[in-house]
């Protein structure tokens, strides 16, 4: 029998709470038979929850917590709050302890990260954490990151980014060698912020042989899957995501409109229904829900907090895949790479390089 994978739930995180959480991890585990769970949060409201659902209730354990950390906590204060008693702080705390493999919470996306931060403590060199998002594109799917942990990246942050992105990369979608490139305002080599122009030369000195650098790339690029991992600092990585975000609901509605406006609209519609159905499916924001924490010792998982259960259940899902395909190690290795190859140098020596 393989061994059981297990992860932490802050079930209490979430426009929802456990109304939504605890649907959602249901749902994971009938995909995922070899999921156990350790969850968190208010055991009156969650140990009925979990009553009707028989197969999750034989394979969890409900740790009662008082403390919840809510969604407009500023991070300072939920840290102050809501640290060693929150549902948060004690899922995340189960994977600093080893007693679950990752965390995935709903919550609070600053108090979130504040609490990884502090308590799972940076990996390694890297010296700031970023947000990695799986995006759909029009040849399957990229990763994206940061998308919000960390705004105003310098040049050695980016490459770190790149670095852990092309590791994701590697254990999401099973690549040796994934295509990376440097979000930009333009591809010419003249073009942008000093940055992104100084990562670049990094990346191109160190030619890392688990990592494919291509250049830069654009904002277009990044819906046609141009490459694999696309990086950037979280600013800019936010409202990408956000933009996408919004404009796939505005389509979404657009379509809803145009379909309903007349009878002859009605019938197209019923005549194309399965073409529609299959559109529906790729822009499902719920297909890809959940944001990877990179850059912390332990794998933390950041489902939106809007989402339903099969949303929910996609970020768990996402969780599970970073265990198995054994996330930590890839990032670690990748890491170790970058430094033989001569990433601990300074920008002059990769410069230097390339005169």
């Amino acid at each position: 029998m393989a061994k059981p994978i297990i992860l932490s739930i802050d079930a209490m995180g979430g426009d929802a709470g456990p109304d939504m959480v605890i649907p959602g991890v249901a749902l994971a585990v009938e995909r995922r038979p070899d999921l156990r769970f350790l969850i968190y949060g208010d055991s009156s409201v969650i140990a009925p929850l979990i009553k009707a659902h028989p197969r999750l209730g034989a394979a969890c354990e409900l740790i009662h917590t008082d403390v919840v950390v809510r969604m407009d906590d500023k991070p300072s204060q939920a840290l102050r709050a809501g640290r060693w008693k929150s549902s948060m702080w004690k899922a995340i705390e189960a994977v600093k302890t080893g007693q679950a493999m990752a965390c995935v919470s709903a919550g609070n996306t600053g108090a979130l990260m504040a609490m990884s931060r502090f308590c799972l403590r940076g990996l390694g060199d890297v010296q700031r954490p970023a947000i990695a998002a799986i995006w759909p594109t029009t040849r399957g799917e990229s990763i994206v990151l940061d998308v919000g942990a960390t705004v105003g990246a310098d040049a050695r942050q980016l490459v770190d980014f790149a670095v852990m992105g092309s590791a994701m990369a590697s254990a999401v979608f099973d690549l040796e060698r994934p295509k990376v490139g440097l979000l930009n305002v333009g591809v010419e080599e003249i073009k942008g912020v000093e940055q992104v122009k100084d990562a670049a030369k990094m990346l191109r000195a160190a030619n890392l042989p688990g990592l494919d650098y291509v250049g830069f790339v654009e904002g277009d690029d990044i819906g046609r899957g141009t490459v694999d991992v696309v990086v950037t600092e979280g600013f800019a990585g936010n409202i990408a995501l956000k933009t996408a975000e919004g404009t796939a609901k505005q389509i979404a509605q657009y379509l809803r409109q145009a379909m309903t406006r007349s009878l002859l609209a009605k019938l197209g519609y019923i005549l194309a229904r399965s073409a529609f159905d299959r559109l529906r499916e790729k822009m499902d924001p719920r297909k890809v829900n959940g944001g990877v924490f990179l850059g912390l010792n332990g794998i933390v998982i950041k489902s939106h907090g809007g989402t339903d259960a099969e949303g929910f259940a996609s970020a768990v899902e996402l969780g599970y895949d970073m265990v198995v395909n054994d996330l930590m190690a890839k990032i670690a290795q990748g890491i170790s790479n970058y430094h033989r190859a001569g990433g601990s140098l300074d920008l002059a020596v990769a410069e230097a390089g390339e005169d």
